[in-house]
């Protein structure tokens, strides 16, 4: 672990045990904004890891960022927090000035784009962009799109946008945004880490480590439910069957957390596609495994709004099916390693 990551760590974990509570979390389900949270974020430094110190950031590493993104999944914190570090990180990569507040990311669908063209010496932006994260909310979005042959990013206000509020299972923002001749903020070429699927390779790998986080949380409160309800008599984390459902539940969350740490690892190399797909397959997999095993531990009380295991299990199955399921991503990572040919499989894999 790096100095930063060193840093980071105490301070995000501090800040979310103290603002990210049950209440909060509700009251941002029911569409309020967590602006006390938000403000001690970016005055943490949290909000820009990636971002150049000469730019106001932290001018830290992927593998720093992983360290904050893995605690917004663990707390999970009702805030555009991993969309506004790879925002940032993007809009750094092409030498574009970062702005403050929430950021967000457009397009995040598959097969969606969104038209970025000069006309009379200004970039204007046109499409629609659906289920982009705390639309609504962000102040500004960051587009990948390609324009003049070549890939850009460009950043838009959020106020250029005509917004269709939209929520995920977890009750978080999704919106849908049209762009009709909107002119950005600023537009440049991307950087040369940054490709046009930019947008979809580091979300889903920022997906894949709030998940790890996440199912860090169920294993949490799994272990500790089993500790405290008595059946029988004894703590029902006595019985075998409860041990070995927990033991399989530790097992995912070790997993999918090493396979969410390794993309980020890959990140900072410049070549992470590989180490994203695999992340994002198993986090998914393990987040289906997981939430079942977890609501099994608590019974019926965990199927129930007033508890908090819900928070968690409601995330891992919205975040699964975002920046691409796992099932697309098996598809894509089948299809690399069968064009690499049988015989490259295995020194591939020991490489990494």
């Amino acid at each position: 672990m790096s100095e930063l990551s060193e840093l980071l760590a105490p301070t995000v974990t501090r800040l979310f045990t103290d603002l990210v509570t049950k209440e909060s979390i509700e009251s941002a389900e029911k569409g309020a904004w967590p602006d006390k949270l938000w403000r001690a974020l970016e005055e943490g430094g949290l909000t820009l890891p990636l971002v150049p110190e000469a730019s106001g950031g932290a001018g830290g590493t992927w593998s720093d960022a992983h360290v904050v993104v893995r605690a917004v999944g663990k707390h999970a914190a009702p805030v555009p927090l991993a969309e506004t570090i790879v925002a940032g990180w993007l809009l750094g990569q092409a030498g574009l000035e970062v702005p403050l507040g929430p950021l967000t990311l457009a397009p995040v669908r598959q097969g969606e784009r969104l038209s970025l063209a000069r006309t009379g010496g200004r970039w204007q932006l046109g499409g629609t962009a659906s289920g982009v994260p705390w639309g609504a909310a962000a102040g500004h979005v960051v587009v990948v799109s390609e324009a003049e042959g070549r890939t850009m990013v460009a950043l838009v206000a959020r106020n250029a946008a005509h917004v269709t509020a939209d929520r995920n299972l977890a009750l978080e923002p999704r919106d849908t945004l049209t762009f009709e001749n909107a002119t950005v903020v600023g537009a440049a070429p991307a950087g040369p880490q940054v490709s046009a699927r930019a947008v979809t390779v580091y979300g889903a790998m920022v997906r894949a480590a709030q998940m790890a986080g996440a199912l860090e949380s169920l294993l949490e409160q799994s272990v500790r439910y089993a500790t405290e309800r008595k059946q029988f008599g004894r703590p029902i984390g006595n019985f075998q069957a409860i041990q070995h459902n927990l033991a399989i539940l530790a097992g995912h969350v070790a997993a999918a957390g090493i396979a969410a740490e390794q993309a980020f690892r890959a990140a900072d190399r410049g070549e992470p596609d590989f180490e994203v797909a695999a992340a994002k397959i198993r986090a998914g997999e393990a987040a289906g495994i997981g939430a079942g095993i977890a609501h099994q531990a608590h019974g019926a009380i965990g199927f129930t709004y007033e508890h908090s295991l819900h928070f968690s299990t409601r995330r891992l199955w919205s975040w699964r099916a975002e920046f691409g399921s796992e099932s697309r991503w098996a598809i894509e990572l089948g299809r690399r390693v069968a064009a690499a040919g049988a015989d490259r499989l295995w020194s591939e894999l020991t490489a990494r």
